[in-house]
Formats: structure tokens, sequence, C-alpha cells
């Protein structure tokens, strides 16, 4: 029985790492496209050397044309300009707009029944841009940021109070950006309200972190952005797909009336299965979540509104 079929496109850091995670799972074919001569195939070519050493049984191609992602399951894009230092996401907006929408056209047109997954910041808005090129119903087109949001918020609660990340569980809501909003109302360490655990200085100043997580690290590295986390994020979120694993896992979702907001995607609880987004999971907010939620959103309308949406 063939295995299902992911295509990555854009063979970059993000993009090569997350065929990496991808393959160590063992659960799917991959195709890496790039429109740089060489860069996909050589790539592609290292990770399947590295088959008998991990013990995976999957093919991974390397491509520049199109024709080698037809009929893929799931499509991942992550092409695009990468931030730069003293960069915000909203910069990329005119550069990304045009790649995702020509990437996503043309990947539609391969795999009329895949589901696709952006990547490309701004993400919130990159995924509108994706599924407006696609055609394809807002259930299939989602995007990947609360995952690594919630990760880099977990992984700040666990180091505070000396606990393994697997025991803590957190959600992070609205747009990927500095004005995302953790919820610490739902946020757990071993069952018990992280609020409960620690000082409120403390937890503020892990939520601050939180919103500016990727540009912490962009600073640190001056001439790139993160790749390893991200990766990881889409690959738990690809399984969920493939696998038809019913994850509840926050997603950037299509809201056509939840959260009392329509015609916008941003980040939000989600049922991930082989559907996509199989359902948004409305949460029940304070007045407080409620208007940070509010606010976060607006600040994704904005650029939307740039491109004319």
């Amino acid at each position: 029985m063939a295995k299902p079929k992911v295509t990555i496109i854009g063979a970059g850091n993000v993009g090569a790492t997350t065929a990496h995670w991808l393959l160590t799972r063992n659960i799917c074919d991959l195709v890496l496209f790039d429109v740089v001569e060489g860069v996909p195939q050589g790539k592609a070519l290292d990770l399947l050397e590295a088959a008998p050493i991990y013990g995976y049984s999957v093919d991974v191609t390397g491509t520049n044309t199109w024709e080698p992602t037809a009929g893929s399951d799931v499509i991942v894009v992550t092409a695009g300009s990468p931030r730069k230092p003293g960069m915000s996401r909203d910069d990329l907006l005119k550069i990304n707009n045009d790649v995702v929408s020509s990437v996503v056209k043309n990947a539609a047109a391969q795999s009329p029944d895949a589901v696709i997954m952006i990547v490309t910041n701004p993400v919130d808005v990159m995924t509108y841009v994706a599924w407006k090129a696609s055609g394809f119903p807002h259930q299939r087109v989602f995007g990947q940021a609360g995952v690594l949001d919630s990760a880099r918020f977990r992984t700040f609660i666990a180091k505070e109070l000396g606990l393994s990340p697997k025991d803590v569980f957190a959600f992070v809501l609205g747009g990927h950006g500095d004005q995302m909003v953790p919820l610490v109302r739902y946020s757990t360490a071993g069952g018990r309200p992280i609020a409960d655990l620690m000082a409120k200085e403390r937890l503020d100043a892990i939520v601050q972190r939180t919103r500016t997580g990727g540009g912490e690290i962009v600073e640190l590295l001056k001439t790139g952005s993160a790749y390893y986390a991200p990766a990881a994020s889409v690959a738990e979120m690809v399984e969920a797909v493939l696998l038809d694993q019913k994850r509840l896992l926050p997603s950037v979702a299509y809201l056509d009336g939840e959260f009392g907001e329509k015609n916008v995607y941003v980040g939000v609880p989600t049922l991930l299965g082989r559907g996509g987004v199989e359902r948004v999971v409305e949460l029940d907010l304070l007045p407080e979540e409620k208007t940070a939620f509010e606010k976060s959103v607006a600040a994704v309308r904005g650029p939307m509104a740039v491109l004319g949406f």
C-alpha cells in the first residue's frame, strides 16, 4: 500500500528540517520543492541516505518542477523571505504575498484534494492568501503558529517550575506576533493552574517572552530565524492530519462567527484530522481575554486590508 505523500514547498531551513522531523516518523513519502536548482535534490538525497541509520522506509524526492508533487495529501508551504533583525512579520507582507499566492495556485492544480498548511509569515494573513489562491474549502487550508507559540510557552513554564515540558499544557490564541494571547487561565502544570504555582510577576514575564519568542531568536542568530521548533510543530500537525488523529491543537483557522469573528484566519484551538480543520473549538473568555483577542485579530485585519481583503 502506497504511503501518503507530503510536499514541502521551500527547501530552506524550515522546509528541510520539517522533512527531517517527518522522516523520523516514517509515515509518508516526501517531495521537497524549491526554485533553486540542485538544492531540493541535494537535501532530499542527503535525507534519503540517512534512512539506513534512522530506520525509516520512505521515499524522498527533490524537484524544481510541479509535476512530482501531483497527488499530494498534504502541502506545506514554507517558501518566502525570512525575518531579519529589526524586521516585523508585517514587513514581509508584500514580499511573501506574491510568493504564497503563486506556489499555492501551482500546487493546488497538481493536488486538488490536498490539505494545505501555511508556515510562511505573516502566517495569519498568508493563510488567508493561500485560501483565496487555492479555491479550496477553508477547512482544508490552515496555518501553523499556535503549536509553536504554545510550545514556547510550555518550555518557559517548565523551565521556571523545574518540570518536564510534557507535564505542561498551555494554549495561545490570536495572531502569530506580539499581540498573541497566551491563555494563562487554561494553562496547567501537572494538572494544576500555573497561576497557583508561581508569582504573578514571573508569570507575566513568561507571557511577554512567549509573545516575543520568535524575535528573541532572530536577534540571537543575526542572519536567520527559528527553524527547529517551527519545523517540529509542522511535523506534529501533519501527522495529526495524515493519521486522522483528531488532535486538539491550536491552528491558524478560518473563523465564520466563532469567537465573535468572521472572514479572518487567526490562531484558535482546533480539531485536526484527515479533513484538515474539522472543528474550531470555542472557549469561554473573560472580558479581558476577549478584549486581548479582539486586539490581536485587529492586528491581523490591518495587513489584510493592505492586500485588499
